[in-house]
């Protein structure tokens, strides 16, 4: 991925429609559902922040899936990546606005889990009980 690639919504935006394979919904799905990308455009739909930001407020991820994450989200038009001509470079991740939009489903998604997860955990032991 190269550093002067900060504008993909435009790249996409300047491609030849029939030229392009639509995603099956369910590859859209995966992308968004993985484990980490969730947190990922969470954290980048409250403004631009910065790859160790991410890496603290990510419990969990490595280096090295933070890195392919972010590259699969920024492909996939959901993040803008942006390098700013510093020593060390500087670079941030914001949310496009097709991530934004997506914001308050993905927030009502980790509203329900924390409103059931204890029932959840309680199925979980009866069911394993059985």
């Amino acid at each position: 991925m190269s550093q002067g690639n900060t504008a993909v919504t435009e790249q996409v935006s300047a491609i030849d429609p029939e030229k392009l394979e639509a995603c099956t919904l369910l590859e859209v799905l995966n992308r968004i559902s993985g484990k980490w990308a969730i947190g990922i455009l969470l954290e980048a739909s409250q403004g631009p922040v910065r790859f160790t930001e991410l890496e603290r407020s990510v419990a969990g991820i490595s280096r090295r899936m933070l890195t392919l994450t972010l590259r699969n989200l920024e492909r996939d038009g959901l993040l803008e990546r942006t390098v700013y001509p510093t020593v060390p470079p500087r670079v941030e991740y914001e949310a496009t606005p097709m991530a934004r939009e997506l914001y308050g489903t993905l927030s009502g998604l980790v509203d329900w889990a924390q409103r059931h997860r204890e029932a959840i955990a309680v199925a979980r032991e009866a069911y394993d009980s059985q």
